[in-house]
């Protein structure tokens, strides 16, 4: 069930709750090699034949070492109900070692947790969601990703009044707002990098990067 030696990108998920289900479908999508630990038989059968799967404890290392698990170059953790089997699932990968381990968690003391007993990656997925929706929330925001926390973010957005019917260059966004349009997508139309001379309209959607305080501040003007 492992994967071959020499495959690349190759991730082992554990747990198939609504993250790791997640993750698992969409690498299946984009066709990456893929295998998922489930011990639940009854999630099994639900998820049998639509991707790779075996029924397995992921929190007995020997289970873990059967599937192949060392053979893997990632393996993401999806169980986060329970603190106890996430940790164990976590330690009995970092004791298998050469693997990259993404595990989830509930709360930041949760994710102190698996840090130190050496998760590589934590991610919060309620967290995160919650926090990208509330950026969305009330504003022209179509869209949020921010690549550092309370940092640099890029969004997609709806251009506010005040730039409609101008070019880049006579709005002067980056001057007066701190933020920079880096491309435009008019309707109908393919997707064009922002140039000076790029005029914005009212049903545009604009890919627009800075600091996440002052993307906020021109999310919300009128």
């Amino acid at each position: 069930m492992a994967p071959n030696s020499d495959a690349l990108g190759s991730t082992l998920v554990i747990g198939l709750g609504r993250f790791g289900s997640a993750v698992a479908a969409t690498l299946d999508r984009l066709g990456q090699e893929l295998l998922v630990v489930e011990r639940n038989p009854s999630t099994v059968e639900k998820w049998a034949g639509r991707i790779p799967l075996v029924e397995a404890d992921a929190t007995n290392i020997d289970a873990l070492r059967q599937v192949g698990a060392a053979d893997f170059t990632t393996a993401v953790v999806g169980v986060g109900s329970s603190l106890e089997a996430s940790v164990l699932i976590t330690a009995n990968l970092v004791d298998i070692g050469g693997v990259q381990i993404w595990a989830k968690a509930t709360s930041r003391e949760h994710g102190r947790i698996l840090r130190r007993i050496g998760a590589h990656h934590v991610v919060y997925p309620e967290f995160d969601a919650g926090q990208r929706t509330a950026h969305l929330v009330g504003g022209r925001m179509l869209d949020y990703i921010e690549l550092e926390k309370n940092g640099f973010a890029v969004v997609k957005m709806m251009p506010p009044r005040e730039i409609q019917g101008f070019t880049i260059a006579e709005s002067n966004v980056q001057a007066k707002y701190g933020v920079r349009i880096l491309g435009v997508l008019a309707p109908g139309q393919q997707f064009e990098y922002a140039t000076d001379t790029t005029r914005v309209e009212k049903d545009d959607v604009l890919i627009v990067s800075g600091d996440a305080s002052l993307l906020d501040a021109f999310g919300r003007r009128p």
